[in-house]
């Protein structure tokens, strides 16, 4: 089978920048569902093909996407603000 073909698809999928921004959501949502499962069962094959659909995904989310809100705590001075903090005991 050849890697694309006149639609536009792939081995792996519809190329992410055919999609419209629900559906590569979508896409998104049900790869990173996968991915623990594929990495502890899937082939090398599968492996491989799921980290590259991934990245494409990904890539089109960033590209569609360059000043998305990133929250404090998921930086690293957040991370670090948040191991100071939890030097304290709990109850």
């Amino acid at each position: 089978m050849n890697e694309h073909d006149e639609r536009g698809t792939t081995m792996t999928g519809i190329d992410p920048s055919r999609l419209d921004d629900q559906q590569l959501m979508k896409e998104l949502e049900t790869i990173h569902r996968t991915r623990h499962d594929t990495l502890l069962y899937g082939s090398n094959d599968a492996l491989r093909a799921h980290n590259e659909r991934m990245a494409q995904l990904e890539g089109e989310y960033l590209r569609r996407n360059p000043r998305r809100p990133v929250a404090a705590g998921r930086t690293r001075e957040g991370a670090r603000e948040r191991e100071c903090g939890e030097s304290t005991p709990r109850s």
